[in-house]
């Protein structure tokens, strides 16, 4: 079915708290990170997932309901808790301890919501170490029917390269990082002749790989190459989350129409931004209002 942009996007996978050492409690996880933002970019996402039947999870369908997101892909989970990832920084860069076997590891196919047909679904890689939400996952893909946009989180040791080769196919587009493309592709002697052997060994559209402070590249099936580098002056606090708000803007940028390059441009713009909030998630209206306007959103 040919990609619709005018249905509503759908997120799935995990929502959670990152817990700093300060004791910081932040709202986060790619899928439902990306999902604030496309919803303060007034996409109107839908969220697919499940949390917990606790305080956390109350904190979440709170948030959700403060920020005018569809709560109609949130599942209550009465025996699995909330999930949780202790994150430690170094020079800015995060490492994360990730609980294991929380709610989103359970996101229940049976209670899945009806949702349109053609749309944009995109999912990430960590709720798929559960069986649970893998089958969950493999229905709403035919269900929606929809064209895929995968950005791959590998994080140790919740992924092997079997289960994430599985996610990849039938995918229309993929992100993931210059790391994560030398484990997927190792044949390529350079980043860009990796992405390609993905793009190719997948039948993918388009692959976009970020590359920190190196900045970022996206390359079509068509062959067309569009690069992206980040200002010099950007003031980083923690870059958790950086990779989420790219992400974010590249669907809004599929949704929308813009040319690659503009989406690109957009995409590391708001994700400099990002490196400078504290967390993956920003409660500020005003946060984005520059963006909108700048967008004409």
């Amino acid at each position: 079915m040919p990609f619709d942009p005018s249905k509503p996007p759908v997120i799935f996978g995990e929502a959670l708290f990152d817990c700093f050492s300060d004791g910081t409690q932040v709202l986060g996880g790619a899928p439902f990170n990306v999902a604030w933002h496309l919803a303060a970019f007034g996409a109107e996402p839908v969220f697919v997932s499940s949390v917990g039947g606790d305080a956390l999870g109350d904190r979440i369908e709170r948030a959700m309901a403060n920020r005018g997101m569809s709560k109609l892909g949130l599942q209550r989970n009465s025996f699995h808790g909330t999930g949780t990832v202790q994150v430690t920084l170094s020079e800015g860069e995060p490492s994360y301890d990730i609980v294991a076997d929380r709610a989103y590891d359970h996101i229940d196919a049976a209670a899945l919501p009806s949702l349109p047909s053609g749309g944009l679904l995109y999912h990430g890689s960590l709720a798929l170490r559960g069986e649970d939400s893998t089958a969950a996952l493999r229905a709403l893909r035919e269900q929606t029917d929809a064209a895929v946009f995968v950005d791959v989180n590998l994080r140790d040791p919740w992924w092997d390269a079997q289960r994430v080769q599985a996610m990849i196919d039938g995918a229309t587009w993929a992100k993931l990082n210059a790391d994560e493309l030398l484990l997927l592709a190792p044949d390529g002697a350079t980043v860009e002749e990796r992405a390609r052997l993905l793009l190719e060994r997948y039948g993918l559209q388009l692959v976009i790989a970020t590359q920190g402070s190196k900045g970022a590249f996206a390359l079509a099936a068509d062959g067309a190459l569009c690069r992206v580098m980040p200002q010099a002056n950007v003031q980083v606090v923690d870059a958790v989350g950086a990779g989420d708000g790219f992400a974010s803007v590249l669907i809004l940028s599929l949704l929308r129409g813009w040319p690659l390059q503009q989406g690109l441009d957009r995409a590391q713009a708001f994700a400099s931004a990002m490196v400078g909030q504290r967390g993956a998630t920003v409660d500020d209206a005003k946060f984005y209002a520059a963006f909108v306007r700048a967008w004409s959103l």
